[in-house]
């Protein structure tokens, strides 16, 4: 009776987990399906959006009538636009990335290992400043940016973002989780802070450095509101800020786009979920 209810129950579960698995991979799939439509047949399913009358029709098809790359071909070839705008946010993500893995790793470690007045003080500052949302702190970020000349730069996306708070949260509450004996065993045999960082604290965290990596890769791969804000150029703009406002006559292109813009996000994943699993379940955990 036990072994039967049990076996309906993962039943039950697993169909549960399969639908909300469908209804979130729903998307995904038919952005690819219409990228690879001819633009007729994409104008023909969605020729009704943005109309202000009452006769809105959208016709999703899983299958097209005629499988066709010329969605890619504009993208990629025919109109450069997009594939610059694919650099710009590989530009801005890749430094911002690069410069708060080093931050964070250093000033965590300070805030974790180090004793020095102030220090929970200091990093009660960083929470406060990790829960306030964009809007609260968009104004003084502003005027900050404009007074350093950073405006319609990269520069104002790029520094704010090394510097946010996240990643100094998560890898501090990863390395409380390092045992303070080899910390000790370390200092016992004449170890420097520099080489404790270098040797110990750092291999050790990998999984949490790992799982900031993806984390802060899907944050600022999908930032729109930044970008708008502080580059005013469209020349300087990534391409999430096209593909947050789609034309009813561009739409085929925009299929396109947002396939090329996942294929990224979706690999990093792939290649690194374990290590995001784990560095998430580590980083609550105090040791």
């Amino acid at each position: 009776m036990k072994h039967t209810k049990s076996l309906v129950l993962a039943l039950i579960r697993t169909i549960l987990l399969g639908l909300i698995a469908a209804l979130v991979l729903t998307p995904v799939l038919l952005a690819i399906i219409n990228s690879l439509m001819t633009e007729q047949e994409i104008v023909a399913n969605y020729g009704s959006l943005g109309k202000t009358d009452t006769n809105i029709f959208v016709n999703l098809k899983l299958i097209p009538d005629w499988v066709s790359f010329e969605q890619y071909y504009r993208v990629l070839i025919a109109t450069p636009v997009f594939l610059r705008m694919f650099w710009n946010s590989a530009g801005l993500v890749v430094p911002i990335i690069v410069g708060q893995v080093i931050a964070a790793t250093l000033a965590s470690f300070a805030l974790a290992r180090l004793r020095f007045p102030g220090r929970d003080a200091l990093f009660f500052v960083y929470l406060m400043t990790m829960m306030m949302p964009f809007q609260v702190t968009l104004v003084p970020n502003y005027m900050m940016v404009e007074r350093l000349g950073l405006m319609n730069t990269p520069g104002a996306i790029i520094w704010p973002g090394v510097f946010s708070a996240f990643g100094v949260f998560l890898l501090r509450q990863f390395m409380l989780h390092i045992h303070s004996a080899y910390i000790e065993a370390a200092k016992m045999d004449g170890a420097g802070y520099v080489r404790i960082f270098a040797s110990i604290v750092l291999p050790m965290v990998k999984p949490g450095v790992a799982a900031l990596v993806i984390l802060l890769f899907v944050d600022y791969w999908n930032m729109v509101e930044q970008p708008l804000i502080f580059l005013q150029e469209a020349a300087y703009q990534p391409l999430s800020v096209f593909l947050s406002v789609i034309q009813k006559d561009m739409l085929g292109i925009s299929f396109a786009a947002s396939v090329i813009y996942m294929i990224p996000m979706m690999l990093l994943f792939l290649s690194a979920e374990h290590y995001l699993i784990e560095g998430i379940q580590l980083s609550g955990v105090k040791g």
